[in-house]
């Protein structure tokens, strides 16, 4: 066994407090959860000092807004969705030491000291700025309650920070006719008196601490977003926030106004390690021998990299990060996760559909981590790693050593009687997985880490192969002892090996061998499993994923698209307003059809005659032959515009326009009162 790498005795994991507005998705999971569980269990399995922390996220105007639509009240909000992410993660098996919440009154200390201290020591500036106001409602309205048209891309629905249609970012006072989200009036500016952190006075450290400092060791992708940020030059932030639902600020004269989110919500790692540990929690945060790592999405990169070290530095008694791993995004079948348009996977909803397949999911996200770029779940993929890689594989191999022991030597583990070439040299390669394993997981980088223990599966898988067993028992029962003798020491290690990436698995083969998980330093050991050890019953690991349960889960996504279409249809922007006087040209009645055919050598063509109360039909030409069958339109009544001008259509002369109501899914439906009336009666 080779020696691990020295490492420090005490860490701080954190994972990104998840926003309660809703629930989690896997792109939270590919991106922030999975990796820091496996980093975590693994610190752990080396028997190091760790505490891994995380929270719901719950301030900020989102979860305002949604209780305002909801009719409930922001705690109620925060209370629901908390819950629902608490449960999902304890069911997805993310070993948190503690789980807590930013709503919490050991938070509201925490953050409050944190803002009075630095207020008190003169950190912040105070600025007073032109912010928007709602005279009806009587209050300012932060960025979100917001909205209008998007300068770039003429969205009418884009918010004061940001429109979701283009993606560009904005400040309300670029917003072409703003409008006030909770009384629908047009916004006024007025002036406000806020906090900030001036970052631009922190900016040379940063380029020091971060530029000089971590150009090695932290991710490309991380190190080149903040040396972006820091080369435009940094700008002082608001602290502060016009809003009644966050942690009040502990200031004389600043009524009305809470901690801004992104401020309060990093301070929600430090309130949590505190309500685990009351006592020693500064241990995890002001020793300088402890390693603080973040693991977060790519868009909390600044938060983590520029914003909360600069307020941790302002403070001065806190350490600060080691490394911030960061991922890129997850994308589903395609295209981009959106949780506005339901367009993901759930976890709670898929812990419902695939009761006791917590790891299958693991393992499938973190083999598609987003570790360097955005990259793809698909269902197709789910299915094909699980049937081939986890069921045919590590299943496998794990099952015929089990069964064959049971088979062939009463389930007692055989004795090694004199090793070959071969069986020296698995056993050799065995030693060497913990190290290489080990090495890429303190590197960050978890796929590799996952695809080098699936070698050792498959390295076993290939011994039992070429060795075959079943065969061999015929005319060798000693060394077929000694064949599954090796192939259960590589399973023993796996106890161990497994249980970052897939708990629940390991956990359920250590209950085969009757093994007790063991450190990792002790994995990769030729022994850890004594001749006459008595083994459990064989179980199957993982099992097959059958097509119409994927195709089940793409239909619900096909059904979510559909669904959003739909939407889009119906709630299509009104037009440009038209005076009273043009709407009074119009000339709508009510005609009867007395006669109806398709027109020749079209498809969408139906020739109407319409009695409109004169002494001749009108002859009116419709493109709603896709949508009626003509006999079936004769004696209906429908609404006409009598005074359009008269056009030429396939050689007809049409003389009007047939009303017909577009449903979202693109049907038509005549436009017909509710009883009938006289042919040419009018529209009022």
């Amino acid at each position: 066994m080779l020696d691990m790498p020295s490492a420090p005795q005490r860490y701080t994991v954190t994972a990104a407090l998840p926003y309660a507005n809703g629930p989690v998705h896997i792109g939270h999971l590919a991106g922030v959860y999975i990796p820091a569980d496996i980093y975590a269990r693994y610190l752990r399995a080396q028997q190091r000092d760790v505490k891994f922390i995380c929270g719901s996220d719950e301030h900020g105007v989102p979860i305002t807004i949604r209780a305002q639509k909801e009719g409930v009240t922001p705690q109620q909000v925060v209370d629901k969705y908390h819950a629902i992410i608490r449960d999902s993660f304890q069911d997805f098996g993310i070993s948190f030491d503690i789980y807590s919440r930013t709503s919490s009154q050991t938070h509201a200390e925490v953050a409050s000291g944190f803002f009075k201290k630095l207020y008190e020591e003169g950190k912040f500036i105070e600025q007073t700025s032109q912010q928007y106001y709602d005279e009806k409602a009587d209050q300012f309205l932060a960025d979100r309650y917001i909205v209008g048209t998007c300068p770039n891309c003429g969205n009418d629905n884009a918010y004061g920070d940001q429109c979701e249609k283009c993606g560009t970012s904005l400040s309300p006072t670029e917003l072409i006719n703003p409008r006030s989200m909770l009384s629908g009036n047009q916004p006024v500016l007025r002036e406000t008196k806020h906090w900030y952190l001036p970052l631009d006075q922190y900016e040379p450290w940063l380029r020091e601490w971060i530029v000089e400092g971590h150009k090695q060791d932290w991710k490309t992708n991380v190190y080149g977003q903040c040396k972006s940020w820091i080369d435009q030059g940094l700008q002082p932030r608001a602290v502060t926030r016009d809003l009644d639902w966050g942690v009040p600020v502990p200031v004389e004269g600043a009524e009305g106004k809470v901690l801004y989110v992104w401020f309060d919500a990093p301070i929600g790692y430090i309130s949590a390690t505190k309500d685990l540990l009351p006592d020693t929690w500064e241990t995890y945060w002001k020793d300088q021998g402890t390693q603080l790592v973040h693991f977060i999405g790519k868009d909390n990169i600044v938060f983590h990299c520029i914003i909360f070290p600069a307020m941790l530095k302002a403070h001065g008694d806190y350490i600060l990060p080691t490394n911030v791993p960061a991922n890129e995004f997850l994308n589903l079948e395609g295209d981009k996760i959106s949780t506005s348009r339901n367009w993901a996977v759930w976890l709670h909803e898929y812990l419902q559909d695939f009761p006791g397949q917590a790891d299958v999911l693991r393992y499938v996200l973190c083999a598609n981590a987003p570790e360097n770029k955005d990259n793809d779940f698909t269902w197709k993929d789910f299915q094909a790693r699980n049937n081939n890689e986890l069921v045919a594989n590590l299943g496998n191999f794990v099952n015929r050593a089990v069964v064959l022991t049971h088979k062939f030597f009463e389930g007692k583990v055989p004795a090694a009687v004199g090793f070959t070439t071969e069986d020296e040299d698995v056993l050799r390669q065995l030693q060497e997985f913990p190290q290489r394993i080990g090495e890429l997981i303190d590197n960050y980088r978890f796929r590799d880490a996952l695809n080098e223990l699936m070698n050792l599966t498959r390295l076993g898988n290939k011994y039992l192969a070429d060795m075959e067993p079943w065969k061999l028992i015929k005319s060798d029962e000693a060394r077929t002892g000694t064949v599954l003798h090796v192939a259960l020491q590589l399973a023993a290690s796996l106890v161990t090996l497994l249980e970052p990436f897939l708990p629940t698995a390991a956990g359920r083969l250590g209950t085969m061998l009757n093994l007790e998980k063991g450190t990792w330093q002790q994995a990769g050991r030729p022994d850890n499993l004594a001749a006459g050890h008595q083994l459990a019953e064989a179980t199957l690991l993982f099992t097959k994923i059958e097509d119409a349960t994927v195709e089940a889960q793409v239909q619900k996504l096909l059904d979510t698209k559909k669904a959003n279409e739909l939407a889009a249809a119906v709630s299509a922007p009104a037009k440009d307003d038209v005076s009273f006087e043009q709407f009074q040209t119009m000339d709508l009645r009510i005609g009867t059809i007395v006669a109806a055919e398709k027109v020749a050598k079209t498809k969408k063509l139906l020739k109407l005659s319409v009695d409109l109360g004169f002494e001749e039909p009108r002859t009116i030409v419709s493109g709603i032959a896709e949508h009626f069958l003509p006999e079936a339109l004769v004696g209906q009544q429908v609404q006409v515009l009598l005074n359009l001008a008269p056009r030429e259509i396939k050689g007809i002369q049409s003389q009007g326009m047939l009303l017909m109501a577009e449903n979202a899914d693109g049907s038509l439906s005549l436009m017909q009162p509710s009883s009938h009336v006289r042919p040419g009666s009018g529209v009022a």
